[in-house]
Parts: structure tokens; sequence; C-alpha cells
């Protein structure tokens, strides 16, 4: 058969239609593959599941540590912790010591379900802790940056609404990960996971190191 300019092109044509399937599929397929086979934690061993219950009382002098210098903006804490590491594949987290695993799994196991904050923080400044449904429509108003409307003029002055995760604890309880995500919207924001250390009376945080250097993210 002899090829002709139009039957080349028809060729050519299927080709590229063929290699753009293929591009579409394959990443499909590895990500159904490592879910089958136990490698994606977002399957295996998803976060902020509901039904946690009351987040515990030692996470709140955590916290109200990490926020004794005031802010520039007003703070608002969502009523139910949440955290956001990265988690396709595997987790951000690197341990490479007995300490830092028995921390990841701390963490993990802390954060498996989503536990409700109350306005027990000692914060200088003061704050709010908002409702699920406080929590959804700070967001839209952040999102639409509205600060006129009569629904959006209790977080006029807000620029992000925080998520807390639930610390995770070392056997002495001394040491945590801790979590925070600001959100300025939908798709707006940022959040991380690093690591605290009780100092005295009260918590600090620690240089970030490569256990944590890849939970720190912006969207």
């Amino acid at each position: 058969m002899r090829l002709t300019p139009r039957l080349g092109l028809r060729l050519v044509l299927v080709l590229v239609l063929l290699s753009l399937l293929w591009l579409r599929l394959v990443p499909r397929l590895m990500h159904h593959g490592s879910a089958r086979n136990g490698n994606d934690l977002a399957v295996t061993r998803p976060l902020n599941q509901p039904g946690g219950g009351p987040a515990p009382a030692e996470a709140y002098p955590v916290y109200s540590a990490l926020y004794q210098t005031p802010s520039d903006e007003p703070l608002a804490f969502a009523a139910a912790s949440q955290t956001d590491i990265p988690q396709v594949g595997t987790s951000c987290l690197k341990p490479t010591t007995p300490d830092e695993r028995q921390l990841a799994d701390a963490f993990q196991a802390a954060n498996t379900q989503s536990h409700s904050w109350q306005p027990q923080f000692t914060i200088p400044q003061g704050y709010r802790v908002l409702t699920p449904s406080e929590t959804a429509q700070a967001r839209a108003c952040l999102q639409a940056h509205d600060r006129t409307s009569s629904a959006c003029a209790p977080y006029s002055q807000a620029r992000h609404v925080r998520f807390l995760g639930v610390p995770g604890f070392d056997a002495t309880h001394t040491h945590a990960l801790v979590s925070v995500i600001k959100s300025c919207g939908g798709f707006c924001g940022s959040g991380g996971v690093f690591e605290v250390e009780k100092s005295g009376d009260t918590w600090k945080r620690l240089p970030t190191t490569d256990f944590t250097r890849d939970c720190s993210w912006a969207y």
C-alpha cells in the first residue's frame, strides 16, 4: 500500500491521540496500583475522619504558647481540628530516628479523626472559635473578598481562618508535632507541620530539620 499524504496525516493524528490517552491513563493506573499495594496513605490511613470527640486538654497549652506574640489580624480558629499533610504516596514527614518515628506515628494517630476545639486557649490578644457553619461562612467571605455584606460583617477584619491539627506527643510529652493551616478562601492559604519542644512550663517551636522540611506548603 502506497502511503499518501492524507493517509500519513491520519496515522500521525491517530498516534497523537493514542499518546494523549496514554499520558492521561498511566498516572491513574499508577495511583490505583499504589493504593492496591497499600502505598497511598490517603487511602490506607486517611486523616480528619469524623467522630473524634473533644480535643485533648494537653493540646491547648501547646497552641496557646505559639500565639503569645500578638498577631496583626484577629485570630479565628475552626472548631473542627484538621491537618493537611500531603499523603499522595507517602507522608511528607521523613523520620530517620526512633524518636522521629514515634512522633510521626503519634501525629498520624492523633489526627486520624477530627476533634472539636473549645475556647480554652490562653491567648492574650483574644480569639474566636468558629462553628462549622461559621467557618464555612468566613471562608466564603474571604474567598469573595466581601467585607461589607451583613453576612460577612463579623469577619470583616479577618484575613485567615486557622485550622489546627491535634498535637502528636512523644512518650515523655516534652516534644510534639503540630499543624497549622491558614486558609484565606477555597484555594488560598498556607500550612505546615512542625516540631515543638516543652521548655520549662511552656512550648516553643524548634528549627526546621529534614524531618519536617517537606511539610510546608502554599496554595
